[in-house]
């Protein structure tokens, strides 16, 4: 656990997190979720029964032992609406923790960052570690942590897009400024080597959910993702070499016998 996850105080083995929505079934689902290695798993409130708990939902398919809820406000178009879905999600047992979003364009689903910002100031003063999907904006990041915010989580391109990392300068800034909480990279990975990238520009961690549900073979490309996301964390710590211009020999004749 020296390398864990941790946000809000709790540690977490996995830096990636995956979703629930798009898979064939929900047995696919959960294959995907144990190949992932993933030990945070979230889950849109709207797509839960809540109120009937006798017919078959996602929830059955999630070992609660061993994988941690994050409920999320999907689908929420305003402050209030999500709002709403995350007390309705604690108050089924859910989780105090929410991924919040607030959807302000129904084509690309950007966040609406005032809305955003809104919610996230109610639900800390209502005890919820918030989780908020946002843009990349350094500035908005700043004023959802000075509101209570416990990991600010970034789009690299439109949600389910599977563009891969279009903004690889503004993550980067991110990570530059924002030391105190987690920066999670929310969506737009595609494969492997986009959760790669992401992670080399110093991610903490990476939620996906399409690129693995869309996928050909989804549980091999959870695998993928697992491996992915342990490389690139491996290769942020460990510090690439400089980019040059020119060559440089990979065997020096400096000290070469006879040289």
């Amino acid at each position: 656990m020296a390398d864990c996850l941790r946000i809000a105080g709790r540690e977490f083995r996995s830096r990636l997190v995956v979703g629930t929505g798009k898979y064939r079934s929900f047995a696919e689902m959960q294959r995907c979720h144990t190949a992932s290695g993933a030990d945070m798993v979230t889950v849109a409130v709207r797509r839960v029964n809540l109120s009937d708990r006798s017919k078959e939902s996602l929830m059955d398919y999630i070992d609660r032992s061993r994988t941690f809820i994050l409920p999320n406000t999907a689908g929420c178009y305003t402050a209030d609406e999500a709002i709403r879905t995350a007390m309705l999600a604690r108050e089924a047992g859910l989780s105090n923790w929410i991924k919040l979003e607030v959807i302000g364009d129904e084509k690309t689903l950007f966040p609406d960052n005032a809305g955003l910002l809104a919610a996230t100031r109610e639900l800390v003063k209502e005890g919820f570690v918030v989780l908020p999907y946002t843009n990349d904006d350094v500035v908005n990041a700043r004023r959802l942590i000075d509101a209570g915010a416990a990991a600010v989580m970034p789009l690299a391109a439109p949600i389910g897009s599977g563009l891969g990392i279009q903004n690889p300068y503004n993550i980067r800034i991110l990570r530059e400024v924002i030391t105190e909480v987690p920066l999670i990279v929310d969506a737009g990975v595609g494969t492997a080597s986009d959760a790669a990238v992401a992670m080399e520009l110093g991610a903490d961690g990476v939620l996906m959910n399409t690129a693995i549900a869309a996928a050909d073979d989804p549980v091999r490309m959870a695998q993928a993702m697992k491996l992915a996301v342990e490389a690139g964390r491996l290769a942020f710590a460990a510090g690439r070499m400089p980019k040059k211009l020119y060559a440089s020999a990979s065997s020096p004749l400096v000290g070469v016998v006879g040289m």
